[in-house]
């Protein structure tokens, strides 16, 4: 039973820079690929950044491929989004998934994912 809190969000200007947070109860590298999602409004929800256990892989939507980075630390259970070069087009909520794959073989932003956060709002404007 996977429990994710995300934080993080918040208001910035074009050009500007948020990390995203996703706290987690279990060790994100040895048991569970994990994934950023988001959703404007309007918008069906997109996958964003992905990453297996261990950081063996990472996979990026094209729009975001450059600015944003995913990471995961073993050390506090925590999974990151570093947004660099935000856009307006890139407002929306962020939520945190999880799906158990200790052996890194959910590899597609497409897949499904069982354990979702809340989310937390990111607003691009000027």
């Amino acid at each position: 039973q996977l429990e994710l809190v995300e934080s993080g969000g918040g208001e910035v200007q074009p050009g500007g820079s948020l990390r995203l947070s996703c706290l987690v109860n279990r060790n994100t590298v040895d048991y569970h690929t994990m994934a950023w999602f988001r959703q404007a409004p309007g918008k069906e929800r997109e996958g964003v950044a992905l990453i297996t256990p261990g950081g063996e892989t990472t996979v990026y939507a094209e729009s975001v491929k450059g600015r944003f980075h995913v990471s995961a630390s073993s050390a506090d259970n925590r999974v990151y989004l570093q947004m660099n070069s935000l856009k307006p087009e890139d407002t929306g909520i962020y939520f945190c998934a999880g799906q158990w794959d200790p052996w890194g073989k959910v590899t597609e932003l497409r897949a499904t994912f069982t354990f979702w956060g809340q989310g937390t709002q990111v607003t691009v404007s000027s």
